[in-house]
C-alpha cells in the first residue's frame, strides 16, 4: 500500500462515519431538501448555465444532495465519492425521491476505471481539493471525462482561510506546503459539533498557482476567476452572520477572501 492510499483509507473511515450525522443535521436540512428545496448556494447558482438535458459529472459528491439538486435543474447527473457509506445514502435518497442520478463509489483519482461517460459539465464545490495530495492527477481525471468545449464549474474555500487556526485567529498553516499533509484528530464535525466522532484526518494545503497551473497543464482554459469575502456556510463557530448565505470570519479588522470560483473550458 502506498502512503497516499494509507492517507485515503484514514480519511475514508472519517467520512464514512460523518454520513449518519450529516444526514440528520440542521446544516444539511434534509427535511427541506426532501420537500424540494435546493442544497445549492447562491454563489454556484449564479455560475451555472442552463443544464436542461446536459450530462454533468459531480466528483466528491458526499451523499448526493448537490447532485440531486443539479438533476432538479435538468441535468443528467453522475455523482462520485470515495465513501461507500455516502454513496449508499445518496442512492437511497435518490430512490426515495424517484430521481435518476447515477452514483458511483470510487476515488476521484480512479474515475477513469469506473466512469466511462464523457460529460458536458463537471461541477465541484466546497472542501474538495484539501483532501487531495496531487492536483495534477485530479485535473487530469477531470479533463479525461469532459468533452472538448465542455466546462468545469468549480467553487472552493479560499486557501488563505485555511491558513488560520480558526479558534485562535493565528496564522498556523503553510500556504506553500510542497505536498506535505497536515494531520489532526477531528472531534465532531463541521455539521454537528456534538457528533461522537474522534478520528484522524489528513489534508493538504494548495496555493492558487498550483491549482490554476494544474488546470492549464491538463487542457483547461480559465474563462472566469472570482473571489468572495464571505462563506455561504457557517463552517466553524467563529464565522459571524452578515446576510442570507453570508458568513464572515475576521480574526482582525480586515476582510479576508473566503471562497473563490473558477469557470474553465476544456480546449
Amino acid at each position: 500500500m502506498s502512503q497516499n492510499e494509507a492517507y485515503f483509507n484514514t480519511n475514508k473511515k472519517l467520512w464514512n462515519a460523518k454520513v449518519q450525522h450529516h444526514v440528520k443535521s440542521d446544516f444539511y436540512n434534509m427535511e427541506g431538501f426532501l420537500r424540494g428545496e435546493t442544497s445549492l448556494r447562491k454563489i454556484e447558482l449564479a455560475l451555472l448555465p442552463d443544464l436542461n438535458g446536459k450530462k454533468l459529472l459531480h466528483p466528491q459528491c458526499h451523499f448526493g444532495q448537490d447532485t440531486l439538486s443539479l438533476e432538479r435543474l435538468g441535468a443528467n447527473c453522475t455523482g462520485v465519492d470515495f465513501s461507500e457509506t455516502a454513496i449508499q445514502k445518496a442512492k437511497a435518497i435518490r430512490d426515495q425521491l424517484g430521481m435518476k442520478s447515477d452514483f458511483i463509489a470510487c476515488n476521484v483519482y480512479d474515475m477513469d476505471k469506473h466512469v466511462q461517460d464523457i460529460f458536458d459539465y463537471i461541477f465541484c464545490s466546497y472542501g474538495v481539493i484539501t483532501w487531495l495530495p496531487d492536483l495534477n492527477r485530479w485535473a487530469h481525471q477531470l479533463s479525461k471525462r469532459l468533452k472538448h468545449g465542455g466546462e468545469l464549474i468549480f467553487v472552493e474555500f479560499h486557501p488563505l482561510l485555511y491558513m488560520f487556526d480558526w479558534d485562535t485567529g493565528e496564522l498556523t498553516y503553510e500556504y506553500f506546503n510542497q505536498g506535505k499533509p497536515e494531520s489532526e484528530v477531528e472531534s465532531g464535525t463541521y455539521a454537528d459539533n456534538d457528533a461522537d466522532i474522534a478520528l484522524k484526518e489528513y489534508f493538504w494545503m494548495h496555493s492558487q498557482s498550483e491549482l490554476i497551473q494544474a488546470l492549464i497543464d491538463n487542457g483547461f482554459i480559465i474563462n472566469e476567476f472570482k473571489e468572495y469575502d464571505y462563506s455561504p456556510y457557517k463552517i466553524f463557530d467563529q464565522c459571524k452572520f452578515r446576510a442570507e448565505q453570508e458568513y464572515v470570519y475576521k480574526p482582525g479588522k480586515i476582510s479576508l477572501p473566503h471562497v473563490f470560483s473558477i469557470r474553465a473550458q476544456k480546449a
